[in-house]
């Protein structure tokens, strides 16, 4: 590797540490395709530039953790540490699916789309036992 390619690189890890405070764990549990939309808090005035971009991003449409990885240019984590401290503000929301939202319940899925999804299940593994047997 050139000098100039080891001062790159060490310097996008020095960007990366300090645009995570030092963090390396997001304090949410996030998924690469969590879908994220703005909300209605503010991020602290400490936050980095990067939180802007991402409200910028998320004002504009519905946009899953990867997707914003990418728009960034910033390792994934990074990110999910930075969305954290957004979700923490309000700034962002994981938005309900629309199934679940137009049914005005907050209890999950229907019995009929369980049901669906069992099916489906036993039809793509039918020799998988659901619970051990006891002995």
């Amino acid at each position: 590797m050139t000098t100039y390619g080891r001062a790159a690189e060490e310097s996008a890890f020095v960007r990366t540490y300090t645009l995570t405070r030092g963090r390396t764990k997001p304090r949410h549990l996030l998924g690469l395709e969590t879908v994220l939309e703005a909300g209605p808090g503010r991020p602290g005035p400490a936050q980095a530039e990067e939180c802007e971009e991402i409200l910028a991003l998320c004002r504009e449409r519905r946009r899953p953790v990867v997707e914003l990885a990418g728009r960034l240019g910033r390792p994934v984590t990074a990110v999910k540490i930075l969305v954290s401290d957004l979700l923490d503000a309000d700034a962002l929301v994981v938005p309900l699916p629309q199934s679940y939202a137009d049914t005005g319940e907050e209890s999950g899925p229907s019995p009929q789309l369980l049901a669906a999804l069992s099916v489906g299940l036993k039809r793509k593994w039918p020799n998988a036992v659901a619970y051990p047997q006891a002995g």
